[in-house]
C-alpha cells in the first residue's frame, strides 16, 4: 500500500471472494503480526529459505517499522513471552480493519473474484488477462502468496522467471505405528528434536497428538527440513530428548542419586525430570520397568534403557499433517531473479514481487508476516520513488 499516492491510481485484485483470509486465521484468530524486534543478523536465521535475500530487505523495513506502522494507525501491539507479537485486542479483525481503513484512506480500489490467467509485457507497461477481461497498468506487484502446486504459478508462464517447485513447510510428524499417540494432549515445554541422518534439529515445546507429534519444535524442524523430508517422502526417524536441560550423563547421574536417596519409592509414582506422569509410565513400560518396581531394585540394563528413552526416544515418522489452516509453502519465484533492494524483477521493467510468491518462508512466530510486510513495503517504496 506504500505505492498509493496522489500521483498513483492503485488497484488490488484478489482471486477469492474474501480479503485477508490468512490474516484472519493467523495465530488462532489473534493474528501473529510479527516477532519481537531483534538484530537483522538474528532475525534472518528464522528463515529456512531466503536468509541472505531478506538481510538486504530488512534494512528497509523491519519489526520496529511494523510496530510503528500499526500503532500509528491505532492498533496497539503486545509482545508475548515467546516473542510473538499480537494486537492487544487479541483479534485479527483489528489488523484487518487497519489495513482496509488505510486502503480506503488512500483511495485504493479493491476488486475480488479476479482470477489472473496470464500477464503480457508491452514495452514498459503490462496487460493483465483476467477471466472477466483484460486491464492495462504501468506497474505490477505480484503478491499472490504461496501455492501448494506448480500450476498455481501458471499466470507467470512466459515471463522468464524460474519457479522453485513448491513443497510443504510447517507440518506435524505423523507416527501411525507408534503407541505414543495414545498420550495425545500431553505437552513438553523444553524438548529437543532431531532428524536421524541429518544435522537438522530444534528445541522447544513438543505436543503429542492423536496423529503423532507437533508443537513449535516439530513445526520449526519441519520448515528447516522441508526439502530433505520431501525427498524422503516423509519417511524418517525423529529422535527426541524430552527435557533439553538434561544430557545423557545428567539423566544417568540424577537417577542414581535418586536411587541412593529414595530407594524404597515406586518408580511409577515418582516421575523425574519434569516428565508428565502418563509419559513417564509410557517410558517405563518401554524400558521394561514393572508397575510395582521400586527405585532400589532397578538393574543396570533398566537404568540404561530408561535413560535411552528419556534422552534418545526414537519415533518412526510416516507422513505429515498440515498445521491447521496456516499452511506455508516453500518454493516460488527464485530469489536470484529479484533485486532485494527494490523487489523488482531482473527480467522485466515495472514488475515487482512481494510475500510468499517468492521462494522465502519463515518458521512459526510471525516471521512469514514480517517478510510479507517488508517486501510489500519495499516494492511500494520503489514504485513511489520511481514516480517522483
Amino acid at each position: 500500500m506504500h505505492a498509493a499516492s496522489p500521483h498513483n491510481e492503485v488497484f488490488i485484485f484478489e482471486k477469492t471472494p474474501k480479503l485477508l483470509s490468512k490474516v484472519k486465521i493467523s495465530g488462532g484468530g489473534r493474528c501473529n503480526v510479527t516477532h519481537r524486534p531483534m538484530e537483522i543478523a538474528k532475525l534472518v536465521k528464522n528463515y529456512p529459505r531466503g536468509e541472505k535475500f531478506l538481510k538486504k530487505v530488512f534494512r528497509h523495513f523491519k519489526q520496529e517499522d511494523t510496530f510503528q506502522w500499526f500503532e500509528s494507525r491505532g492498533v496497539q501491539l503486545k509482545i508475548e513471552s515467546d516473542g510473538r507479537v499480537f494486537p492487544v485486542s487479541d483479534q485479527s479483525s483489528s489488523i484487518i480493519e487497519a489495513l482496509l481503513k488505510e486502503a480506503k484512506a488512500k483511495n485504493i480500489r479493491i476488486e475480488t473474484g479476479m482470477n489472473l490467467k496470464r500477464m503480457e509485457a508491452n514495452g514498459n507497461t503490462w496487460t493483465l488477462h483476467f477471466d472477466s477481461g483484460s486491464r492495462q497498468f504501468d506497474k505490477v506487484v505480484i503478491c499472490s502468496g504461496g501455492h501448494p502446486k506448480t500450476e498455481g504459478y501458471q499466470f507467470l508462464k512466459g515471463l522468464k522467471h524460474t519457479i522453485a517447485s513448491p513443497i510443504p513447510s510447517l507440518f506435524t510428524f505423523n507416527t501411525p505405528q507408534e503407541s505414543i499417540r495414545e498420550l495425545m494432549g500431553l505437552s513438553l515445554p523444553n524438548a529437543y528434536v532431531r532428524l536421524e541422518g541429518t544435522k537438522l534439529s530444534y528445541q522447544g515445546p513438543v505436543l503429542i497428538t492423536h496423529w503423532g507429534v507437533s508443537g513449535p519444535a516439530v513445526l520449526k524442524l519441519s520448515a528447516f527440513g522441508a526439502a530433505w523430508l520431501h525427498e524422503k517422502e516423509y519417511q524418517a526417524k525423529a529422535i527426541i530428548n524430552w527435557n533439553q536441560d538434561f544430557g545423557e550423563e545428567d539423566y544417568q547421574n540424577q537417577i542414581r542419586n535418586y536411587i541412593q536417596a529414595h530407594s524404597s519409592r515406586k518408580v511409577k509414582n515418582y516421575p523425574l525430570f519434569d516428565i508428565p506422569g502418563r509419559l513417564w509410565e509410557h517410558i517405563l513400560e518401554k524400558s521394561l520397568i514393572e508397575e510395582e518396581q521400586i527405585y532400589g531394585n532397578l538393574g543396570k540394563k533398566q537404568i540404561n534403557k530408561l535413560v535411552q528413552h528419556l534422552f534418545c526416544y526414537i519415533l518412526s515418522v510416516k507422513g505429515k499433517t498440515t498445521f491447521k489452516e496456516e499452511f506455508v509453502t516453500a518454493g516460488g519465484v527464485q530469489l536470484n531473479e529479484v533485486d532485494p533492494e527494490t523487489m523488482a524483477s531482473k527480467f522485466h521493467p515495472n514488475l515487482y514481487f512481494a510475500g510468499e510468491v517468492l521462494n522465502v518462508d519463515g518458521i512459526t512466530g510471525g516471521f512469514n508476516f514480517q517478510a510479507a510486510w517488508s517486501t510489500g513495503f519495499l516494492a511500494g517504496k520503489t514504485i513511489i520513488n520511481s514516480a517522483i
